[in-house]
């Protein structure tokens, strides 16, 4: 990026811009890639088609990513230094509604500038790679044990009954089960576990496991860490370098349970419902007016942004 405008201060503004460079794209998330897994998955076909990345840097050199996706419903993933994601969304906020898939705590102020986060939820990155991985047994140690096998479509819907079991929202069909592993432990012909994959990157050497669920009849058996282990496994092999998945801290049972399969924290992580504040659409309109105008025909956005009173959560705003 050039140098800011002369007539500016450039320690006030971050310059902002789209890029459909992966290259540029995925060295700007930096070298945590089990907090960008679901970032680096998107720069694959398809999805890289249905994905806007917005680049933000600041005077002094600190850079961040805004990603924003569409397909099944609409994501969104931050990475990097709050200021400059505050100034992307200020720009772009994307969407009337949107979920929050990866965003680091610090990013919350900045973020509560465009939008609301409802259904908050604080966890753990964790992570696996083909050294730490240590598999769970794929086959029953005895008589008694649910023997275990990857999904088919031909499972969707004693799938979708266990996730309703569990009072999550069930509508996968079988071309989701088809098309990413999920592996499931069976009571004949009951599915009373599973876990499933949100995304694989073969490409980028990433794969993440997501939708691990236990029927309340069958927990305490050890089922929960068996399928995360033939799914993690299954993604390793399929070309992925390192796995990632997200966990509720205070789930220790979960928690210990995945450090057993090789899972080591590196992040902590929040995902939320996000919602647009009002009107933020047309201050967004009326902010990249003028910050296209700050570039002089550069192809650039430059925003100003006002700095905050120390303590101050609603982080920086913009001129």
């Amino acid at each position: 990026m050039r140098a800011p405008p002369e007539r500016r201060t450039a320690s006030d503004l971050v310059c902002v811009r789209e890029s459909r460079d992966p290259g540029e794209i995925e060295a700007a998330m930096g070298g945590d890639r089990a907090y960008c897994a679901y970032a680096l998955a998107h720069l694959d076909p398809p999805r890289f088609e249905r994905t806007r990345f917005w680049l933000a840097r600041r005077a002094d050199g600190a850079g961040g990513l805004v990603v924003q996706a569409r397909g099944n419903g609409r994501t969104m993933i931050l990475v990097g230094d709050p200021t400059a994601i505050g100034a992307a969304l200020a720009l772009h906020p994307g969407p009337s509604f949107a979920y929050l898939a990866t965003a680091a705590p610090e990013h919350l102020p900045a973020l509560a500038a465009t939008h609301e986060a409802a259904d908050r939820l604080s966890m753990h990155r964790m992570r696996a790679t083909a050294d730490s991985f240590r598999p769970a047994p794929d086959a029953p140690a005895d008589p008694d044990e649910l023997p275990l096998r990857r999904l088919s479509g031909l499972d969707v819907a004693a799938l979708n009954q266990l996730y309703r079991a569990g009072g999550a929202a069930a509508h996968y069909t079988a071309s989701d089960i088809e098309r990413l592993p999920y592996w499931g432990a069976f009571d004949g012909r009951r599915l009373a576990a599973v876990a499933g994959t949100h995304v694989v990157s073969p490409g980028r050497g990433v794969g993440v496991v997501g939708n691990v669920m236990t029927h309340p009849a069958y927990r305490s058996r050890g089922l929960g860490t068996r399928v995360t282990g033939a799914v993690t496994a299954t993604l390793l092999a399929r070309g992925a370098r390192l796995v990632a998945l997200s966990v509720d801290p205070q789930n220790v049972r979960a928690v210990r349970a995945y450090r057993r399969l090789g899972y080591e924290r590196t992040a902590d992580v929040v995902e939320a419902r996000l919602v647009r504040r009002p009107a933020e659409g047309l201050r967004a309109w009326w902010r990249r007016l003028r910050a296209r105008r700050r570039s002089e025909g550069r192809g650039e956005e430059w925003i100003e942004v006002r700095r905050r009173p120390p303590g101050d959560a609603r982080g920086g705003g913009t001129a």
